[in-house]
């Protein structure tokens, strides 16, 4: 997680090294907090709780508050740190989600090659039909990972590709499979609608819901993210979130934005576009990343 060092920096340089802890810090504290994409609520919370616990405890010396600050981020990550779902039966299918430029088809290029890695089959389905240029992404990325793809025409109907996905890969014996979706039509219909569609195939054709139903987050976007993830989460029920674009300019307070206001867990994380760039959340690793551990 070293490309994740510092995100919370004016935080850490906030308070390291600080000979005391008075009221002043405190409010400092609080400000940094919220420009680093912590909702208001949650960084008014975290500070009165490091004011509680300082007071409690004696601690009076800014190393000390950095610590007990670490401490507190990752109690309360963790609670939302949990590992892919499997199916009960093959195959295990992941519905991935996500507005565009998110970085929702790098997303599911790595989860393929994680799999794989894994010595399962895999096949990615190309339920974006409204981009030409999504399914011919994802058919590259799956040239180079190395798995099977389904797509049709574009313009066809999405759940109907998701369908004959599911049918291929009961047919073929396909291990896992990865839906792509759309992040925005083209059409008077609405994206919602379209997603709770496919939702509705996929628990026909397996008998189960999706065992997956991931939701791609740019870490960079902020407080964007909390409007989209509730849209999503509302209409198709969210398992795990995976916010990527952590090497680039994303503050870190996102994480905690996400899991405080939807209480859903954060599955993955991706720092880069290479494919392997995709790591399984680790709150402790997290948040001693955040705060320069």
């Amino acid at each position: 997680m070293a490309v994740l060092r510092g995100l919370f920096g004016r935080v850490t340089n906030l308070i390291r090294g600080r000979a005391n802890i008075d009221d002043d810090l405190l409010e400092e504290l609080e400000e940094a907090l919220i420009e680093a994409d912590v909702p208001v609520a949650v960084a008014l919370d975290l500070v009165e709780e490091v004011r509680d616990r300082a007071e409690r405890e004696r601690i009076t010396d800014g190393d000390g508050v950095l610590e007990l600050l670490r401490n507190i981020v990752r109690r309360m990550l963790t609670s939302y740190e949990a590992e892919l779902n499997r199916g009960p039966s093959s195959p295990t299918v992941l519905l991935v989600l996500g507005v565009n430029g998110v970085g929702k088809t790098t997303t599911i290029a790595k989860l393929a090659h994680y799999y794989r890695q894994q010595g399962m089959n895999v096949m990615v389905v190309a339920a974006d039909t409204f981009r030409a240029a999504a399914i011919e992404q994802l058919a590259i990325w799956a040239d180079r990972v190395g798995c099977d793809i389904v797509k049709q025409e574009l313009g066809s109907d999405p759940a109907a590709v998701v369908y004959d996905g599911l049918q291929a890969a009961a047919a073929r014996g396909t291990e896992v499979v990865i839906i792509d979706t759309a992040g925005r039509l083209h059409t008077k219909t609405n994206l919602m609608s379209e997603l709770m569609k496919i939702n509705r195939v996929i628990e026909r054709a397996l008998g189960r819901p999706a065992d997956e139903k991931l939701l791609v987050l740019d870490s960079t976007t902020g407080q964007n993210a909390i409007a989209q993830g509730r849209q999503f989460h509302e209409a198709v029920g969210l398992t795990g979130l995976v916010l990527t674009k952590l090497d680039g300019t994303a503050k870190g307070g996102v994480a905690l934005s996400v899991v405080s206001d939807l209480q859903v867990p954060i599955k993955l994380i991706g720092t880069g576009e290479h494919v392997e760039a995709l790591s399984p959340f680790s709150a402790v690793e997290f948040a001693d990343a955040l705060l320069e551990q």
